[in-house]
């Protein structure tokens, strides 16, 4: 395997992570008060952390249990903000 093809899928990888990381800040930046943003916000969470298990982690390559299990981790995070962002004030009672 040549040297180039080693690096090109983690350079690309974290490529994306950086333009979605600036998109996100853009976003808040331009639309601070749009109802739909967290919604928006998770969803760039949700494909960074698919990035990073497919990247990095080589999550496609694991065992289905393994794969389910991360798959089930990634989304706990996306899940976790929509919750808070749209049930905030019910979550903390």
């Amino acid at each position: 395997m040549h040297a180039s093809s080693i690096y090109r899928t983690p350079a690309l990888t974290w490529l994306a992570l950086t333009g979605l990381t600036l998109l996100s800040v853009e976003l808040g930046a331009w639309l601070p008060a749009a109802d739909w943003l967290p919604l928006l916000v998770a969803l760039i969470v949700w494909c960074k952390g698919m990035l990073v298990a497919r990247g990095f982690l080589e999550g496609h390559r694991a065992h289905p249990f393994v794969r389910h299990l991360l798959a089930g981790f990634i989304a706990f995070a996306p899940a976790a903000l929509v919750f808070t962002a749209f049930f905030g004030e019910r979550l903390a009672r």
